[in-house]
Protein backbone atom coordinates (compact mmCIF):
# COMPACT_ATOMS: atom_id res chain seq x y z
CA UNK A 1 0.00 0.00 0.00
CA UNK A 2 2.76 2.44 0.95
CA UNK A 3 4.78 1.54 -2.15
CA UNK A 4 1.76 2.18 -4.38
CA UNK A 5 1.15 5.57 -2.75
CA UNK A 6 4.81 6.55 -3.21
CA UNK A 7 4.67 5.47 -6.86
CA UNK A 8 1.56 7.61 -7.45
CA UNK A 9 3.27 10.66 -5.92
CA UNK A 10 6.35 10.12 -8.09
CA UNK A 11 4.20 9.75 -11.21
CA UNK A 12 2.36 13.00 -10.46
CA UNK A 13 5.69 14.77 -9.89
CA UNK A 14 7.08 13.39 -13.17
CA UNK A 15 4.02 14.52 -15.12
CA UNK A 16 4.16 17.97 -13.50
CA UNK A 17 7.84 18.37 -14.35
CA UNK A 18 7.58 17.16 -17.95
CA UNK A 19 4.25 18.77 -18.90
CA UNK A 20 4.32 22.05 -16.95
CA UNK A 21 7.73 22.92 -15.54
CA UNK A 22 10.08 22.15 -18.45
CA UNK A 23 8.01 23.94 -21.12
CA UNK A 24 7.77 27.03 -18.90
CA UNK A 25 11.51 26.98 -18.24
CA UNK A 26 12.28 26.50 -21.95
CA UNK A 27 9.97 29.38 -22.89
CA UNK A 28 11.56 31.60 -20.24
CA UNK A 29 15.08 30.70 -21.37
CA UNK A 30 14.38 31.40 -25.05
CA UNK A 31 12.50 34.60 -24.20
CA UNK A 32 15.22 35.74 -21.86
CA UNK A 33 17.89 35.11 -24.47
CA UNK A 34 15.87 36.98 -27.09
CA UNK A 35 15.38 39.90 -24.74
CA UNK A 36 19.10 39.92 -23.94
CA UNK A 37 20.03 40.01 -27.65
CA UNK A 38 17.45 42.74 -28.34
CA UNK A 39 18.63 44.83 -25.40
CA UNK A 40 22.27 44.38 -26.42
CA UNK A 41 21.45 45.64 -29.90
CA UNK A 42 19.58 48.63 -28.46
CA UNK A 43 22.51 49.56 -26.24
CA UNK A 44 25.34 48.93 -28.69
CA UNK A 45 23.51 50.05 -31.83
Amino acid sequence: MEHENQRRIELKAFIFITVILFPILAFAAVGGYGFFVWFLQVVTG
